[in-house]
């Protein structure tokens, strides 16, 4: 954390698909090496198979009501319901609180505070990258296709880390008086 001023944000430009920025910063925290067109290779293939599982899940429910197919493309959706699909899947696994390490009078405590919604969102996005990496799926997207249909349905590594931070931060509510 700087002393001096507060580090400027930089402006992302909307993602050329689907014009999202969101997207935009999941896609460059899957970027490794500056390979940026295989980066987003890899998202846009995992989120359109998870547009397909979402709706194929969603029929599964709805058996009984006849729908068409009109609006959607032949990848998985519309433009709508793929941003939908990874934006629920992202604030599944986005933490509330977390702790972070405060030296008071020699000693080290871990307190608790509440996760600004922009860092929540960072975490929720190496969360489900490092989630994808240990699976035992055959290719990247299909990784992080399976990870954020598990973190869509409230389930998988990444909402076990989750889960995890929030656990840890309730064990130390009794040092939340040294946050500042």
């Amino acid at each position: 954390m700087p002393r001096r001023k507060a580090a400027i944000k930089r402006e992302i430009l909307p993602d050329p698909l689907y014009g999202s920025e969101e997207l935009t910063k999941f896609i460059n925290v899957v970027m490794r090496a500056g390979k940026k067109s295989i980066a987003e290779k890899i998202v846009y293939t995992a989120i359109t198979a998870l547009s397909g599982r979402v709706n194929k899940g969603e029929k599964a429910k709805d058996e009984g009501e006849a729908g068409s197919s009109t609006g959607k493309s032949r990848t998985g959706g519309s433009r709508e319901e793929v941003l939908e699909a990874l934006q629920k899947s992202l604030r599944n696994i986005a933490p509330t609180v977390e702790v972070k390490s405060r030296r008071v009078g020699g000693a080290t405590y871990q307190v608790p505070i509440e996760v600004a919604a922009d860092r929540g969102l960072a975490l929720a996005m190496r969360w489900v990258v490092d989630a994808a990496k240990g699976r035992a799926e055959k290719t990247m997207a299909d990784r992080l296709s399976a990870e954020l249909y598990d973190a869509y349905m409230g389930r998988g590594a990444a909402v076990k880390k989750r889960d995890n931070v929030h656990q840890m931060a309730n064990a130390n509510k009794a040092f939340a008086h040294y946050r500042w």
